[in-house]
């Protein structure tokens, strides 16, 4: 009889302690079989699971990690500031130097305020909306994520339908259902809520038509609403000024979190000073809101990220993996389908609507040491370098071939 494997032990005792082993998004049992649930450490681009295995990291935390894993520079200031304290009776000097850069790097942004995850930061965009307009509909595209409360949660268990009184529906990039919402809402349209471009699970992504970008700031000029950008997923890998800036058009207010901090937990909500008094008004908080050590851990990751253009270096290192995905699907003859953008690539396969083939494909490459996603947009960080690419083109041309053998 073989022996359990680390992972398989610590399943074991989980499921004793946390209602189902696991919870929300980070529960392996969702994956293709074969994914690791325990990891033991990351560092750069790579991650070890508790049993000993190595691979080159695509999923990057889900998003968090965007320097690497255990990057130096981000340690440095975290053991620094760590030194000298983190959860006080206020905050540290951090907050304010934090709020600078911000206000510096984002063309929107007149100010900023902090809260721990992305959730925190989608609400208190929405709250603010509210709180300015006197007005209660917020505009959500249909399939759109986020966050994880009854306001926005994917899953309706626990949700009552007044939860989502004043939540009203459009699709992404058409103008016409927008208009039609637009509509519905009456003169009772707080704000519109879209996300830097569609990545809705298990989908193809959409990057954001510039018309459809356009028709949103105008009918938020027109009705006075907000237009908020939840920033939460896409912040600082597209582009350091805010991913609505590619396509020219300007937010209200916009939600930051994952990679804002490396790895450390943080987020933010940032605004024009349209919304500065309704912000100094509200009444959002947590205990652990200002802790100094994830701000030292922003300010150093924005500085590196500026240093190094970082969403230059993930572009060119996605587009690599891209092309060189494309390349061998169409020498075994595989129908795929790449979309988003190069930074946070999303890999489905032609005629695979139970998505045997994607499971399967993502199986044989964690065999061979990498780890992608056979569902959900992954994250290129800038510790991929052109050796992992390749490394990891080598994985994904063995698993097309077991998928052709198939």
């Amino acid at each position: 009889m073989q022996a359990e494997t680390p992972d398989q032990k610590l399943r074991a005792r989980a499921a004793r302690v946390i209602p189902g082993g696991m919870f929300g998004h980070l529960n392996a049992n969702r994956l293709p079989e074969g994914y690791p649930q325990f990891f033991e450490r990351g560092d750069g681009c790579h991650l070890w699971d508790v049993n000993g295995r190595r691979y080159v990291d695509f999923m990057c935390s889900w998003g968090p990690i965007v320097l690497g894993h255990h990057h130096p520079a981000v340690t440095e200031a975290v053991q620094r500031q760590m030194a000298a304290g983190d959860c006080l009776n206020g905050p540290s000097e951090r907050l304010v130097e934090l709020a600078e850069r911000l206000v510096r790097l984002l063309p929107h942004a007149d100010w900023a305020m902090f809260s721990k995850n992305g959730t925190d930061a989608t609400t208190t965009c929405v709250t603010l909306a509210r709180a300015a307009s006197g007005r209660r509909k917020i505009l959500v595209a249909q399939g759109a994520y986020h966050g994880a409360i009854p306001w926005c949660t994917p899953n309706p268990l626990g949700v009552t339908a007044e939860d989502r009184t004043h939540l009203l529906t459009f699709t992404y990039n058409d103008v016409a259902s927008l208009e039609t919402a637009v509509q519905r809402a009456g003169d009772d349209l707080a704000g519109i809520l879209v996300s830097a471009f569609r990545h809705d699970y298990g989908f193809d992504q959409e990057l954001p038509d510039p018309l459809f970008t356009r028709r949103v700031r105008e009918l938020c000029d027109a009705t006075n609403a907000a237009l908020i950008v939840d920033d939460v997923r896409a912040g600082f890998r597209m582009t350091l000024r805010g991913s609505w800036d590619l396509v020219g058009v300007q937010p209200d207010l916009s939600a930051w979190s994952k990679a804002i901090a490396n790895g450390h937990a943080l987020a933010a909500v940032t605004g024009n000073d349209r919304y500065r008094d309704a912000a100094s008004k509200i009444f959002v908080t947590g205990s652990f809101w200002c802790s100094a050590v994830s701000m030292a851990a922003a300010v150093a990751t924005l500085d590196e990220l500026e240093r190094n253009d970082g969403p230059a270096r993930m572009r060119a290192m996605g587009q690599r993996l891209r092309d060189g995905i494309a390349a061998q699907a169409a020498a075994v003859g595989i129908g795929v389908r790449q979309s988003g953008p190069p930074q946070m690539p999303t890999l489905l396969f032609d005629d695979d609507a139970d998505f045997a083939k994607g499971d399967l494909f993502t199986r044989e490459a964690l065999k061979r040491g990498v780890y992608l996603h056979p569902r959900h947009n992954m994250f290129l960080s800038t510790a991929h370098t052109e050796a992992d690419i390749d490394f990891a083109l080598e994985a994904t041309k063995a698993a097309f071939d077991v998928v052709a053998a198939r």
